[in-house]
């Protein structure tokens, strides 16, 4: 074969959007929902390889500062936007489409040698996660618990599931208590709850599916964490659902639209795959038509 068939028979190989699509997509926002954008991400760079998805993690507040300043295209969210965030955004004439992508269920998590413990009422976590709180130990939980401080592990106040919990759990009149181990990273968190014996804390429930061998998720008023109870709500109050917020004037460039289109068209099966709950196919399918 000459050189013309070669080439020739390589631009039949090389489909005509690889040839077409390039430029950057900038996303920031939630560690919880980082695993299925940067699983849509890895594989979209199969499909375009000249479009580079930079995907970063600063918490969901922390990537809505972002978001409203124009400085990101998406921002991954495990909360729905503040008002004070609108504010901003309509100050700097920033317009936005929300759009669902999964379900998420906070999960209570424990050391696995944490034999006493398997559930915990809403009252008890309220009671436990407030400023001014009486409980320090476990015992004071359960008298037949061990008599060992608890040491606390959560998100950091940037974060969307801080803001979700506090909200359904510890309430909008009451502060959180200020004395636990933070971090916008949940990775962070699984690592630190590894190696305390006595320890608890609260993060995406797929972070926990990933780590479940080396980690205990209590009930939560008699209810496990698991990918019924929270696609069907009986996972209450910890059952979401979480989003990525898309600058409307970004999905006018042909390689975010694209990005969007295969992220929708990808997310029941990709966010299975990393420990999430898909939504309803026709909630997706609305999402592309909308486009």
């Amino acid at each position: 074969m000459n050189l013309f068939a070669i080439l020739f028979s390589l631009c039949f190989l090389v489909p005509v959007s690889q040839a077409k699509l390039k430029g950057t997509v900038k996303i920031d926002g939630s560690s919880t929902v980082f695993p299925i954008t940067e699983a849509v991400a890895e594989e979209f760079a199969a499909v375009e390889p000249r479009v580079r998805v930079n995907v970063a993690v600063s918490g969901t507040g922390g990537g809505f500062k972002k978001f409203v300043s124009g400085e990101t295209d998406i921002n991954n969210a495990s909360r729905e936007i503040k008002d004070s965030e609108l504010a901003k955004a309509k100050q700097n004439k920033i317009d936005f489409v929300k759009i669902p992508v999964a379900f998420d269920g906070i999960t209570v998590v424990v050391h696995p040698e944490n034999k006493w413990a398997s559930n915990l009422t809403v009252a008890q976590l309220k009671e436990l996660w407030s400023a001014g709180g009486k409980i320090k130990k476990w015992s004071d939980l359960n008298a037949k618990w061990p008599t060992k401080d608890i040491k606390l592990f959560g998100p950091g106040t940037d974060s969307g599931t801080f803001d979700y919990f506090k909200e359904v759990v510890v309430g909008h009149e009451t502060a959180v208590r200020s004395d636990f181990i933070k971090s916008e990273d949940d990775n962070v968190l699984v690592r630190a709850l590894k190696g305390e014996k006595y320890g608890l804390g609260f993060f995406g429930f797929a972070y926990y599916k990933e780590n479940r061998d080396s980690l205990k998720a209590l009930k939560v008023g008699g209810v496990d964490p698991n990918m019924n109870t929270i696609q069907d709500g009986s996972y209450a109050p910890l059952s979401r659902t979480v989003f990525i917020y898309v600058n409307k004037e970004s999905i006018k460039r042909p390689e975010l639209k694209a990005f969007l289109k295969f992220y929708l068209e990808q997310a029941a099966v990709l966010s299975a795959e990393v420990g999430y709950i898909p939504l309803q196919a026709k909630t997706y399918k609305e999402a592309i038509a909308n486009l």
